[in-house]
């Protein structure tokens, strides 16, 4: 059974069944594996850059993404993204050269469907279908008229901050893959809203494929001919078979996670900006009062919450060492560092530079 690794690393522990999502909370806003996640330390390790540093505010240590049964939440993720772009900063072809390293493999159930879909129509809408479970970020939508067939992707749930990095990624994803899901064969090109610098970089991965840049969405546009004819390892019985266990994965993915779950998702997504609890209850269609009323009924006030996601962090993030009490306090959101010192002295009784400077010196000893 896969298991699930907390915002506030505690260790692993039993993913909880039976807690239905809410409807509203973000496209991406669900339990995934750690693949993605590994693929973005790989990649920030290629430049240089520590694990522990990529790893920094996300409640996840190397050992965790090289386990197959862990899952984490996509809050997780995007926070291993920011930490690569605040180091690296978001230059043009970052997200793309993370995107290049996918294959159906890596995807899963969702890449074994793709490559059994009877007919490129049945892998463009299957793929929009479940889409949640091939780590993207990014909203797909199909659409088709008489001359093409669109997946248009919307971007309005990602953060502002992380936007162009995920974007590219999963245009990048799909033309690293699209030789094995439609062959050399003509018909299908991308579009994205973006410049020249990032559909360069786009246009470099395939250089047989048209990107055509500047233009009103980011789609993958196929012709009619196109969508009508069958893919390379098409099985309409094995397809099927996938689709329904897709289907069962997601509503399991989505049923996992209780209301706080949701709000610490919330929280770690927008660590250096936390939302207060007025924006996260519109974010969850509520009144601010019902979530508190809620957020009681699980045991655990909001307050709680943020203080739990905070200080668990903080104190992992000074001990290992890596960034200075300043560095720390900007992360968690704390424009005053008197603020923070103070805010963790209540979490833990000490200063935080206490116990950064304790832990540096356990672990030289």
């Amino acid at each position: 059974m896969l298991r699930l690794v907390n915002y506030v690393h505690i260790g692993r522990c039993n993913v909880i069944s039976g807690l239905m999502k809410t409807p509203s909370a973000p496209w991406w806003d669900h339990t995934r594996t750690a693949t993605a996640a590994r693929i973005l330390v790989d990649l920030g390790e290629e430049y240089g850059v520590a694990s522990m540093k990529m790893l920094a505010g996300s409640g996840l240590h190397r050992a965790d993404l090289d386990d197959p049964e862990t899952e984490i939440e996509a809050g997780q993720e995007m926070s291993i993204a920011r930490n690569l772009l605040r180091i690296l900063g978001d230059r043009p072809g970052l997200g793309v050269r993370a995107g290049s390293r996918y294959t159906l493999g890596s995807l899963g159930l969702w890449g074994f469907t793709m490559i059994t879909s009877p007919t490129v129509r049945d892998l463009a809408k299957l793929g929009t279908r479940y889409a949640a479970l091939s780590f993207a970020f990014i909203r797909p939508i199909y659409e088709e008229d008489e001359t093409h067939g669109r997946v248009i992707y919307d971007a309005q749930e990602i953060p502002e901050d992380v936007r162009s990095f995920f974007v590219e990624r999963e245009l990048a994803k799909i033309l690293a893959l699209e030789q094995e899901i439609v062959g050399s064969r003509p018909g299908f090109h991308i579009e994205t809203v973006f410049g020249d610098d990032r559909a360069s970089a786009l246009q470099r991965l395939a250089p047989r494929r048209t990107v055509l840049s500047g233009r009103a969405n980011h789609a993958l546009v196929f012709t009619r001919k196109l969508l009508d004819e069958r893919t390379q390892q098409g099985d309409p019985v094995t397809t099927q078979r996938w689709q329904e266990q897709c289907a069962q994965l997601l509503e399991r993915r989505q049923s996992r996670r209780g209301l706080a779950a949701q709000v610490r998702g919330k929280v770690l997504a927008r660590l250096d900006d936390p939302p207060g609890m007025d924006e996260i209850a519109s974010q969850l269609h509520m009144e601010e009062r019902t979530l508190r009323r809620k957020l009681t009924m699980e045991g655990v006030s909001f307050r709680d919450l943020v203080d739990e996601v905070r200080s668990t962090l903080a104190i992992e993030m000074l001990g290992n060492g890596q960034l200075t009490v300043a560095e720390v306090a900007v992360r968690l959101g704390y424009n005053d560092g008197a603020a923070f010192s103070r805010a963790f002295k209540r979490w833990t009784g000490s200063s935080p530079g206490r116990h950064r400077n304790g832990s540096k010196g356990r672990k030289v000893t």
